[in-house]
């Protein structure tokens, strides 16, 4: 299409030297409450307004290289929270005290999250279905039965640092005085 306008231009530009600063919500200018159809709204208003293609025949240009980080963000948004279970996640991470560290939903920060999870509960069907039944016995006030069942599941996962921590609770409990 034809040059990018100037004030257009250099609103893309300040925007771009921000969105570091910005969340998903607030990229897609929408509430952390937005509906389905108020998010895909807001995703198809912004992606017309930044798509690269409006300007492929424009010269190189800082506001050029603007638009294309800014489009690159806001489908970065729309792709996290579209899926409920990433939004949900999102919106946790970006509430609590570590926003600044959070704003950016990324791959690595869900293989993150999903090797803490299999630390706490166990990567082997063996070592999960022990450990799981330990918890419950413990639960239960049957210490005995819980040690039993933790004891299994560090044989399963011997490097299960959660197992461990879980096995000698159980243990100290057990060796309380009554």
């Amino acid at each position: 299409m034809a040059e990018i306008d100037t004030i257009f231009a250099i609103e893309a530009e300040a925007l771009s030297q921000i969105i570091d600063e910005l969340d998903y919500f607030q990229i897609l200018k929408i509430e952390q409450t937005a509906s389905p159809e108020e998010l895909k709204n807001a995703y198809f208003r912004e992606s017309r307004l930044y798509h690269p293609d409006q300007f492929y025949s424009t010269p190189d240009s800082p506001a050029k290289k603007a638009i294309a980080k800014i489009y690159k963000r806001i489908n970065e948004a729309f792709v996290t929270l579209r899926d409920d279970r990433k939004r949900n996640k999102y919106t946790q991470d970006i509430n609590g005290a570590d926003r600044a560290k959070r704003l950016r939903y990324t791959e690595e920060s869900e293989e993150e999250l999903r090797k803490q999870r299999d630390q706490e509960f166990g990567t082997t069907p063996h070592g999960k279905k022990t450990f799981k039944q330990g918890l419950i016995d413990l639960e239960g006030g049957r210490l005995q039965q819980a040690i039993m069942n933790f004891k299994l599941a560090v044989q399963f996962e011997p490097q299960n640092a959660f197992f461990k921590q879980k096995l000698e609770e159980a243990t100290k409990l057990a060796a309380a005085p009554k």
